[in-house]
């Protein structure tokens, strides 16, 4: 007696499929459950019962010695097949996989001898077939009428009251679908004809109806009948790895299609709510959710806005022939309804409602990758629940629990775990937090995995990827940096080994550049010895060696420059600058002073540098303004090249246009100099004025115009020469022109 076998085709990730299955199931009561997956992943379906297990969670599996190709079967509440797999595991039914190993899925090179037997595309075949085998939904969609296939699904059978014999009605449909479809490629062949097998196997040894869940576009070929050595033959030659696998948390948002998961659904918040509230109030409770949301945004949502909403979108689905009220409907009766016709209002809260902020938790005996397991440990002694969307934290460096969150999150990063994105390091002096914006991917679950190679601990292996990325480092610059994130992340032995590293490379390098590069880095560590506790002593006297050696090396270093490397020549000093102003160390800072004072008096330098090394002494008061009144009028004077004279005030004035506003004589000075340059010239120099005046904003503009026009009030004589419209009223036109800019609205 032949044994009934029930194929229902689903579509993955809906809640009506999910329905409908669990529908069928009690109906039919079968022996024994087969569904679509990787066949050597069946022991792991047991844990799916027990009540720890929370969706979005999803298989993973990968080569034992290539963690990086890692692939993920994901579940939701809302999935046909993890839905029938808890119906089975309630009502002690066998439930097995019967799709391809996981193997088949992993990238391979094809074999030489498998190439011929390929199937070559027919350059006859019409382009339905292509659309057939990647969107088959969709083409029912259009022959239906509609213009995608989500919404025609929604409609037949997602959001459907009354569906009818769905399964038998999908069947037939994708029988029409495939019957001139061509060869399928070698691994979809396999695909359905490990599944025919498994099925026969089943149906050979059961006492009773089996039922099988499968993508609708398999049925029509797990019906038909085929040679069992045919299908055995699409399966010599198989791959052969030893995979690894368990279950790991999955999210809400990553089940949508825009993610780029290709059997995503377009809104997992909406499918969840249809599967939690199966009655006919879900419109009405969807729009109860709605208005949470815009509530919580601080925004007025009436209960008699609310009634309007419903009977707009009510009336849209009835305009539409729509079976029930569905998401489109609800949205675009919100936009007009509570937004007030304003899209944006709706985007706000858009992400929250329609992809979710679901995140899937997996039961503690699960065997879980170590450093998965660490993770789980720290977020749960951190109190730190990883969420789907975007969300704000503020730590406080000097509270224990504060700076455990950090270290954490800094530890990740070094794992190339970015769940943490640092919005402000908290390194203004004086200063001991940080702000973090979290949102937890999925992918870091297989970042993690990759990982395992550095350690089996979250300390470990970002202790041992730190170590790895120390030995690839080249430059000071680089290496400091590191040891900044290695004591930041509270790694002692990579920071002791990065410490030994700069060591080395400060004692082997004479090159000012790299030297310079060093100290900011450095300096921060040592600052940051006063939140996070480790021993300065060693770091404190590198720095200072470093500090000498390249304050030796300034002048000559600053020398022969072009345009380009000028300026990131003068960055680097304004940095390694700011770097022992920040260590307050006494005994560097008349040696700096007086290697920048060298920089200044040295012909042969770039102009740029020096006025950068010039405004630097202005600043620490180490140069008087008399001093730098006489520079100042030197390297601006009429014998002055004008490309020496625009670099050197460049250097000095750039981001400091302020001092234009206070210091008569440097004013003066600049004044004279603009006044001086023929109109080509100053022409060419606009850009460079622009950028030195960008530094302030409108009212000190103005504030500048008043001292230089005279006006009422400013206290300040008329600077611009009385008889500047008769020597050059092109000029002075430009002047005033670039000097309104930015107090045009004054």
């Amino acid at each position: 007696m032949a044994v009934e076998v029930t194929y229902l085709g689903i579509r993955h990730h809906g809640p009506g499929s999910a329905r409908r299955v669990v529908e069928a199931l009690e109906a039919l009561r079968p022996v024994e459950l087969l569904v679509e997956g990787p066949s050597d992943l069946s022991d792991q379906l047991p844990l799916l019962a027990d009540d720890a297990m929370v969706p979005p969670v999803a298989q993973l599996a990968y080569p034992k010695d290539a963690p990086n190709q890692a692939v993920f079967w994901p579940f939701a509440t809302f999935s046909p097949e993890y839905q029938a797999i808890r119906w089975a595991l309630a009502h002690d039914v066998p439930v097995r996989y019967i799709d391809l190993p996981v193997a088949w899925r992993l990238p391979e090179e094809p074999a030489e001898e498998e190439a011929d037997d390929a199937p070559e595309p027919d350059p006859e075949a019409p382009s339905l077939q292509t659309e057939v085998r990647r969107d088959p939904i969709g083409v029912l969609a259009r022959a239906a009428g509609y213009e995608d296939g989500e919404s025609w699904w929604r409609d037949v059978i997602e959001e459907n009251p009354d569906p009818g014999p769905i399964f038998a009605a999908v069947s037939d449909a994708m029988t029409a679908l495939r019957e001139d479809e061509g060869p399928l490629d070698r691994r979809e062949a396999a695909r359905e004809a490990n599944m025919r097998l498994e099925i026969a196997k089943s149906a050979k040894a059961a006492d009773g109806p089996i039922a099988v869940v499968c993508g609708a576009f398999h049925v029509p070929a797990l019906k038909a009948k085929h040679a069992a050595k045919d299908d055995r033959a699409l399966l010599k030659g198989a791959p052969k790895t030893k995979v690894t696998a368990t279950w790991a948390p999955w999210t809400s948002p990553r089940l949508a299609v825009m993610s780029g998961y290709g059997a995503g659904v377009t809104a997992p918040g909406w499918c969840k709510h249809l599967w939690d509230n199966p009655g006919a109030d879900q419109a009405r409770t969807w729009l109860a959710r709605i208005a949470r949301t815009l509530r919580a945004e601080g925004h007025t949502i009436s209960t008699a806005s609310l009634i309007e909403t419903e009977r707009l979108a009510i009336a849209l689905a009835a305009v539409r022939a729509r079976p029930r009220t569905g998401f489109e409907e609800l949205r675009e009766a919100t936009v007009a309804c509570l937004c007030y016709g304003d899209p944006i209002l709706w985007h706000v809260i858009e992400a929250r409602l329609v992809l979710g902020n679901d995140v899937g938790a997996i039961p503690e005996n699960v065997p879980a990758a170590p450093l998965l397991e660490d993770l789980q440990r720290q977020q749960k002694k951190a109190r730190l629940k990883p969420e789907a969307l975007e969300k704000e934290l503020s730590l406080d460096l000097r509270s224990d629990s504060g700076l455990f969150r950090s270290t954490l999150l800094h530890r990740l990063q070094i794992l190339h775990v970015p769940w943490g994105q640092l919005l402000d390091a908290g390194r203004s002096r004086g200063t001991f937090r940080e702000k973090w914006l979290l949102r937890w991917e999925p992918e870091y679950a297989v970042e993690l995995v990759e990982n395992l190679i550095h350690g089996t601990t979250i300390e470990q292996a970002a202790s041992g990827r730190m170590t790895a990325g120390l030995n690839d480092a080249r430059t000071l610059g680089d290496l400091a940096t590191l040891v900044f994130d290695a004591l930041t992340a509270q790694l002692p032995n990579a920071a002791a080994a990065g410490i030994a590293r700069l060591d080395t490379r400060a004692a082997q390098t004479s090159d000012c550049r790299e030297l310079l590069s060093a100290m900011r880095p450095l300096a921060e560590v040592i600052r940051y010895g006063e939140a996070r506790t480790f021993d300065a002593t060693q770091l404190t006297s590198l720095f200072d060696r470093i500090a000498v050696q390249g304050a030796i090396q300034l002048h000559y270093a600053s020398r022969n420059l072009d345009a380009e490397t000028s300026r990131d020549f003068a960055t680097l000093i304004g940095e390694a600058d700011s770097a022992i102003r920040l260590s307050e160390a006494a005994d560097l800072t008349d040696p700096w002073n007086e290697a920048l004072t060298k920089v200044t008096q040295d012909d042969k330098a770039a102009r740029l540098v020096m006025g950068a090394a010039a405004r630097l002494l202005y600043e620490a008061e180490a140069m008087t303004a008399e001093d730098a009144t006489t520079l100042l009028g030197r390297m601006l004077s009429p014998g002055t090249k004008v490309i020496d004279a625009a670099g050197f005030f460049e250097g000095f004035f750039e981001g400091a246009g302020q001092r234009l506003l206070y210091d008569d004589t440097l004013r003066d000075c600049v004044d004279a100099w603009i006044i001086s340059l023929d109109e080509d010239t100053f022409t060419e120099h606009l850009p460079l004025f622009r950028r030195v005046l960008a530094s302030l904003d409108w009212s000190e503009r103005k504030q500048l115009l008043d001292v230089l026009f005279g006006r009422a009030g400013s206290g300040t004589k008329r600077v611009l020469a009385a008889h500047a419209d008769a020597l050059w009223p092109a000029h002075f036109e430009a002047l005033k022109t670039l000097l309104t800019a930015g107090a045009r609205h004054v």
